[in-house]
């Protein structure tokens, strides 16, 4: 198992982190100049792309079904990690997609799964066991079989298509990583003595392996194997930056290094990942999005940028030394009133103005260094 090579020397962190990644869907009504359509998207990750999974979860600490998470939601508070969209909801809507339902909402089913799914949930990360603090988060490798297993099945009665002639129009969004390093790397201590690269080469075997293994039904050959074509990987962010891990070193100014240096480390392996699936995978096409890269430039120069607070919440935080995990915002609890100047809206997850950020350079940047080989927009053309 990989948790028993992990150790970690870093205790900065008490409680879970309930960090990034992401499943969800929509339906395109994108049409490139040839006609070509993308139906939808299906997302897979952590709490940054959860859009109400965990909601339905028991025993479960890793929620944002309540005030003031979704205070500037059409709906209210959904289950988002965010006072508003997700980056996913705001990808969306680029592409002019309606936002997608829920796996875990028991009505995610018939007709409202044509335009995609979402299956990720708060807390979890490649490694089975990496929610476990936090309480029943559905794994990477669960959310994969609920795709296979329960959704693909009535995708394909629903819409009179096979799954090789269906897939091929829908973008795959992973987005994962980041509570691997803060539960299993920081947080666990282990009589072996793995270094931060070793532990960065192991997790992006666990990816890498997806494209070998498909006894293992690892990620993306498998998603490949069943039509897939079509790949978004996002990074992990500079979860070092947090307010939730600059209040575990107070007197400290800038943000823990070390914990970025992870991060770095973990998306310098995603990025090359991008060009070996390209070579093993024919016919496939990715995006790696480095969100890492643009929240560091905006905590870096924000003013320009509209921001003003790169450093707290902007909502009220429950506090390691009050019962709370240093996460997650209060429960009707304050949040700050100019949420579009501030950069973390909780301990741990981005304001939709970052996310806003984030989804705009994923769908039309030209740089290598924010989106890579091609952006999403492109990606939908293909």
């Amino acid at each position: 198992m990989a948790s028993q090579i992990i150790s970690s020397r870093f205790l900065l962190l008490a409680l879970p982190v309930l960090a990034c990644v992401f499943p969800c869907s929509c339906h395109a009504r994108v049409t490139d100049e040839n006609g070509a359509r993308i139906r939808g998207m299906f997302v897979f990750g952590s709490s940054l792309v959860d859009n109400g999974n965990n909601n339905f979860l028991k025993n479960s600490i890793a929620k944002a079904d309540f005030l003031p998470y979704g205070i500037d939601f059409p709906s209210g508070p959904s289950g988002r990690f965010t006072n508003g969209k997700n980056v996913i909801d705001l990808l969306c809507d680029q592409l002019k997609l309606p936002l997608v339902p829920a796996f875990s909402d028991p009505s995610t089913q018939g007709r409202k799964i044509i335009h995609g799914v979402n299956y990720a949930s708060g807390a979890s990360g490649i490694l089975d066991d990496t929610g476990s603090r936090a309480g029943n988060a559905i794994s990477l490798n669960q959310q994969l079989r609920n795709f296979e297993e329960v959704t693909l099945p009535d995708l394909e009665a629903q819409m009179g298509f096979r799954r090789r002639e269906l897939l091929p129009k829908f973008l795959f969004v992973v987005g994962t990583g980041g509570n691997d390093y803060s539960f299993n790397y920081f947080l666990r201590q282990s009589t072996a003595n793995a270094s931060l690269e070793v532990f960065t080469a192991n997790l992006t075997k666990i990816l890498s392996g997806r494209l070998q293994d498909h006894v293992l039904q690892f990620l993306l050959q498998k998603l490949y194997r069943l039509g897939g074509r079509k790949f978004v990987l996002m990074a992990v962010n500079p979860i070092g930056c947090s307010p939730m891990v600059m209040a575990s070193r107070p007197g400290r100014h800038g943000c823990i290094q070390v914990l970025n240096k992870a991060g770095h480390l973990f998306n310098a392996h995603l990025k090359s990942l991008v060009d070996v699936s390209k070579h093993h995978l024919p016919g496939s096409n990715f995006v790696f999005v480095n969100s890492y890269r643009i929240i560091r430039k905006i905590i870096r120069n924000p003013v320009p940028r509209g921001f003003k607070d790169t450093t707290s919440s902007c909502c009220e935080v429950m506090a390691l030394n009050r019962g709370g995990n240093g996460v997650l915002c209060k429960k009707e609890g304050k949040a700050c009133e100019d949420r579009n100047s501030h950069v973390f809206f909780d301990g741990l997850h981005p304001t939709e103005a970052v996310n806003i950020q984030i989804a705009t350079k994923a769908y039309n940047s030209n740089l290598t260094s924010e989106v890579y080989p091609i952006n999403v927009e492109q990606l939908s053309m293909f």
